[in-house]
């Protein structure tokens, strides 16, 4: 058994949503990570796409009944006093995989061992542990305080507002269908006047079009301030859905900054820089509006980085005239854009 104390912590993490190149889409997703040694569990699984079982979506009971369950106030769901630590984000159906561990008490301390990937009622530790994460050791009294504030009130939001403001009707309806489809409630506005502050308080962000003015943008921020309010501004770079999509669920990224994956984009001279923090999978996408307002996307990288800065040679063809970066990982989303001259 291990002797050894690990600190236990929770923080907020995204399953970031988007629209695909390929027509597809992922859900965006709200949760609670749990923070080991001061660093996000999930990070430890390279590149696993998945939710922790505290996630902001569910109803309230099946939320506060996870939560009793990892302070074992409950039975454990899987044979072997084993939980389920992360899950599937599309449908968190065991037969798609999950992360479990066998989490039980010594004396005041929670200990959480035999990490393994299961698809069923049992795990085999042979053929799928994860033979290099733990055990660990938890205080009793920090393990049971970090949980049992989700309890009194500090659980995550329900699902994400977006207000948008723009002159383009037609782009708007469709990046709201785009961000509904993805899980993220948006709603369609000229201003913020008279709006009540308890509704302006259902919003995560805002996202301005280019033909919205200065002054406009000005008021509906004293919209929000007097509402006491704190939401994320969104200045959309181009009339492009899946760009834009991009730029909010950045915007509505709540998770720590020192706890991202993906930290730093840039492109210049040639080249995109990418920096993660940890091994996971990252795709990069160009986007680009052609003389006839027509929306082109290029894939251009989709492989798994190791923790460091990266370069990533440019097609030229994919960035010529005014272009744009979309940079992905299963948790994060960065956009920018490309400098002009960027792939000479």
């Amino acid at each position: 058994m291990c002797a050894a104390y690990t600190t236990f912590g929770l923080a907020p993490a995204m399953r970031a949503g988007g629209v695909l190149t390929d027509g597809g889409y992922q859900v965006h997703r709200d949760f609670v990570d749990f923070i080991v040694d001061g660093r996000p569990l999930l990070f430890r699984l390279s590149d696993l796409d998945a939710v922790s079982p505290l996630a902001a979506d569910v109803p309230p009971a099946i939320f506060t009944a996870q939560v009793r369950s990892l302070l074992l106030e409950s039975p454990a769901p899987l044979p072997g006093g084993r939980y389920v630590v992360y899950g599937c984000p599309e449908c968190e159906d065991l037969a798609c995989g999950a992360v479990t561990a066998v989490i039980l008490r010594d004396g005041e301390d929670f200990i959480w061992r035999d990490f393994a990937w299961q698809t069923d009622d049992h795990a085999d530790l042979e053929r799928n542990g994860y033979h290099g994460i733990g055990p660990f050791r938890f205080r009793g009294a920090e393990y049971r305080a970090a949980l049992g504030a989700l309890l009194n009130g500090s659980a995550p939001d329900t699902r994400p507002r977006v207000l948008l403001i723009g002159a383009r009707v037609a782009v708007l309806a469709k990046l709201a269908a785009a961000l509904r489809t993805i899980g993220v409630g948006a709603d369609i506005a000229h201003d913020a006047d008279g709006v009540p502050a308890d509704e302006l308080r259902g919003y995560g962000a805002v996202a301005f079009g280019r033909g919205i003015a200065e002054q406009e943008r000005a008021a509906v921020r004293r919209a929000f301030e007097r509402a006491r309010v704190p939401v994320a501004y969104v200045d959309g770079l181009a009339p492009i859905v899946p760009l834009l999509v991009a730029q909010i669920e950045h915007a509505l990224d709540r998770s720590p900054a020192g706890q991202r994956r993906l930290t730093a984009l840039t492109a210049a001279d040639g080249g995109a820089d990418v920096e993660v923090t940890s091994a996971c999978r990252v795709t990069l996408t160009a986007y680009r509006l052609d003389r006839l307002s027509r929306t082109h996307a290029h894939e251009l990288f989709d492989g798994v980085l190791e923790p460091g800065r990266h370069r990533i040679a440019l097609d030229t063809k994919a960035v010529k005239g005014q272009s744009f970066l979309v940079a992905r990982t299963s948790g994060s989303v960065l956009v920018t854009a490309v400098a002009q001259g960027a792939a000479h």
